[in-house]
This record gives structure tokens, C-alpha cells and sequence, in this order.
């Protein structure tokens, strides 16, 4: 764990002093290298699950790929931030790489922590750097009320998380997940444990974000800047994923039955917020909503708590992670040209940035899960176990999947087909560092195909 640890805190002075011609090109370097050297953690999987452990940090198979994923986007990050920032003041670049750097520290933490209460502190640390991102580098002046919102949402979720976390120090005397799973079931009969059941998950349904309480994505994502909606996409909505693994262990007896409304409204979602996303002008928002309509595929698949559901949640968490990712990164390209999100103002880009155009094609049939893509072995695993749990679920299913390939194939024609409008005249032509980061996203998304036994997770 050290290993990428220190050097990840490294970067904080690093960015500090670099001389200001070799900000971008050191900070990029250096987090590359942590990246490339947080793969090594793929390859120890040992039998009982826990690699490289102390007694605050260890990893298993769960929390492998999500901080590799998690170490993989921070040079993407800042590869796509340079340009929309070269205008700024020397000081705050190095400002906006050190919040980005912090917050991939409060993650590596989070996904590492083996101690529950070091995962809520970490979980909560992260909402302060992705706030300042949002409210301070954000494109618009909605972007205090995204920062409100955002905050607030996650705030209320996650208080409950504490008081239940606390009750449950109390029973069981120890929240060490290397423990927890083998002290005594917890008898939960009342409706006090009920509410405690909730309070346990609320934190992480927000979090998600569940189909109801998902109002602060779309606009935490539309004011973000680019790095914040690249972070938010691929990282922190996994954290609530993520957490619900963790928790499911605890809440056995209840979950049966207690689970049914959160399990609609995931699976209701995937059909309303896809049908949403074919109504959007705006192209951060249509991308921002498709997150909420995948993600409630995740929340279905680990609620009803099947290997195969636990399984197809993870992998589908990290094929997620990088497609999103990918989209944003194309529609900021897009952004940095034409000053517009609205999708009317910038149609039939393929006849200017050809090579752009295949990189959206590769992103949006990752979106709507083309067959080899892990995209579609994480949806088919969850589709089956849901199947097998209830089959009336698999009308939603159906209709969610059909929905998917709808807005993705209608985002893909309104962007780069067609006619391009007159008042388009001067674009840039697209650069190396455009290129560099989408190989970046959709490369390791391609080769994930030959390898997918690293995002099985537990049933591996």
C-alpha cells in the first residue's frame, strides 16, 4: 500500500514546486508511474482474499480493480485539464492538481481501509476537494447551487451511516471488515433494526446515486469542470457501490425483505433516466443521466445479493468508470472547440475531426453495451440474476437495455452526423493529448475482454 501511497503524497509538494514550464509534464509523468505501478496489485489474488495487509490498509478482490481504477484516472485527469487551465494564474494550476491529487489520497484510503469507520471518514473527505473543484473551477454561475446540492445530498445520506455505524461498534465490539464476518448474526427483529437497516444503506443509495435521490448528479456533473465530472463518473460513484458490498454482510436477515422498494426504484430508474436522456439538449447532462440508468443496474444486482449479482455489479462499476470517463472527455473536446453543450449547435463533427468521430463511435457502443465489451458481461450477469430472482424484472431490464442503445446511438448521430451548422467555421484541429487520453480510456476497456477474471471480484 505505502508504495503508491507516498508517492501519491509525494505529488502534493511536487505540484507545489515544480517550476511553472514543467507543471503539467512532471505531475503527469509522476501520476502515470503511480498508475502503472498500482497494477501490481492485480496480480497477488491469494486464497483468503486479503493481500498487502496491515493493520489500517489491505486489499482484496473487491477493492483491487476499484483502486487501480482509482490510481489510472488521476494522469487522465490531468491530461485533460491542461488546456482549459493554461489560462489561469500559475498558482491556482497548481492548486487545481493538488486538490486533485488529494482526492485521489482520501480514495486509496477509502477503498483500502480495512476498519468501516476509516472508510466513512474517508468517504466523507471526499466530498471537500470535489466541492472546491465544482464551485471554483465550474463553468457557470449554477455552480454554487451544484456545490449545495451535491454537498447536502451526500450529507444527509450519511449521517444516518454514522449513528448505525456507531450502534454496530457497540454490539459487536470490533468494525474491522476482517472480523465483522465472522462475529455473531445480529438478531434484527424490531423496527428499530429496520430503521438501522436503512440508515446503513441510505448513505450509499445516495451515493450511487438510487433513481429518487439522484437530483445532485446531473447538476454536480453539468457545472463540474472536466476533471470533477471525469472524478464523480468514474470514482466516487463507486464508492457507494462499493460501501453496499462491504455492508451487505451485516444486514443478512433483513435485506430478504426490507430490499424490494430499493430494488424497484433502481430498476424503475434505469427506464425513467434513460428515457430522460432521449429528451436532452444538453450533452453533459444526456451523459450525466446515463450514469444514474447504469448505476441503478448496479443497485439492483447487489441488492439481491447473488454471487453472480455481486460479480456482474463490479465488473460492470469498472466498465462504467472508463466509459463515462471517456464520454466526458469527448464532450469536453467538443466544449474547449465549439463554447456550446447544447447538442443542436454542434452536429456533423465527423466531416471536421474525423479521427475524433471514430473515438466517439468506440465510447458510445461501450455505452450501450456491445457484445465483447466487460460493459455487457457486467449488464448480462446482473440481467440473469435478477432474472433468476424475479422474472417479471426482466421487462424492465429489457426495456432499460433498448433505452441504453437508443440515447446512445441518438448522442453519437446528433454529435457527429448530418449537416454541419454554418456558424461552425474555425475548429482546432484535434491534438496528441486528445488522442493519448481516449487510448487511455478505451484501451484498457478493450483489453479487459482478455482478461476479465481481474474484475470478478470474489467469484474469482
Amino acid at each position: 500500500m505505502l508504495k503508491i501511497l507516498i508517492p501519491t503524497l509525494m505529488l502534493i509538494p511536487t505540484a507545489g514546486l515544480t517550476p511553472a514550464k514543467w507543471l503539467w509534464p512532471t505531475t503527469l509523468t509522476h501520476s502515470l508511474i503511480i498508475a502503472f505501478i498500482s497494477l501490481t496489485w492485480l496480480k497477488n489474488m491469494t486464497e483468503t482474499g486479503w493481500t498487502s495487509l496491515n493493520s489500517y490498509m489491505a486489499t482484496d478482490t473487491l477493492s483491487t480493480p476499484l483502486l487501480v481504477l482509482t490510481c489510472w484516472l488521476l494522469p487522465l485527469m490531468i491530461l485533460a485539464s491542461q488546456n482549459h487551465t493554461a489560462t489561469e494564474p500559475i498558482n491556482r494550476q497548481r492548486t487545481f492538481i493538488m486538490l486533485l491529487t488529494s482526492l485521489q489520497i482520501f480514495l486509496i484510503l477509502a477503498f483500502g481501509a480495512t476498519e468501516i469507520i476509516m472508510f466513512y471518514v474517508m468517504f466523507e473527505a471526499t466530498l471537500i476537494p470535489t466541492l472546491i473543484i465544482i464551485t471554483r473551477w465550474g463553468n457557470q454561475t449554477e455552480r454554487l447551487n451544484a456545490g449545495t446540492y451535491f454537498l447536502f445530498y451526500t450529507l444527509a445520506g450519511s449521517l444516518p451511516l454514522l449513528v448505525a455505524l456507531l450502534l454496530l461498534q457497540n454490539h459487536t465490539g470490533t468494525l474491522s471488515l476482517l472480523t465483522l464476518q465472522y462475529s455473531n448474526p445480529l438478531p434484527l427483529s424490531t423496527y428499530a433494526d429496520k430503521m438501522w437497516w436503512a440508515g446503513c444503506l441510505l448513505a450509499f443509495l445516495v451515493k450511487m446515486p438510487l433513481y429518487g435521490v439522484h437530483l445532485w448528479l446531473p447538476k454536480a456533473h453539468v457545472e463540474a469542470p472536466i476533471a470533477g465530472s471525469m472524478v464523480l463518473a468514474a470514482v466516487l460513484l463507486k464508492l457507494g457501490g462499493y460501501g453496499m458490498m462491504r455492508m451487505m454482510i451485516m444486514l443478512e436477515p433483513l435485506t430478504k425483505e426490507l430490499s424490494y422498494p430499493f430494488i424497484i426504484l433502481a430498476l424503475w430508474g434505469v427506464i425513467m433516466t434513460g428515457s430522460i436522456c432521449l429528451r436532452q439538449t444538453d450533452l453533459k447532462s444526456l451523459i450525466a443521466y446515463s450514469s444514474v440508468s447504469h448505476m441503478g443496474l448496479v443497485a439492483g444486482g447487489i441488492l439481491i445479493q447473488t454471487p453472480w449479482g455481486f460479480t456482474g455489479a463490479l465488473i460492470l462499476m469498472i466498465a462504467h468508470g472508463l466509459t463515462s470517463s471517456a464520454l466526458f472527455c469527448l464532450a469536453n473536446t467538443n466544449y474547449e472547440r465549439t463554447h456550446s453543450r447544447t447538442m443542436l449547435l454542434a452536429r456533423g463533427l465527423q466531416m471536421i475531426l474525423p479521427l475524433m468521430a471514430s473515438w466517439w463511435f468506440i465510447a458510445s457502443l461501450a455505452n450501450l453495451a456491445l457484445p465483447p465489451l466487460p460493459n455487457l458481461m457486467g449488464e448480462l450477469m446482473i440481467i440473469t440474476s435478477l432474472f433468476n430472482w424475479s422474472w417479471w424484472t426482466i421487462a424492465l431490464t429489457g426495456a432499460g437495455t433498448l433505452i441504453t442503445a437508443a440515447y446512445s446511438l441518438y448522442m453519437f448521430l446528433m454529435t457527429q452526423r448530418g449537416p454541419t451548422p454554418a456558424h461552425i467555421l474555425a475548429l482546432d484541429p484535434t491534438y496528441s493529448r486528445e488522442h493519448l487520453l481516449m487510448a487511455l480510456h478505451l484501451l484498457p476497456l478493450i483489453l479487459l475482454i482478455l482478461k476479465p477474471e481481474l474484475t470478478w471480484g470474489w467469484t474469482a
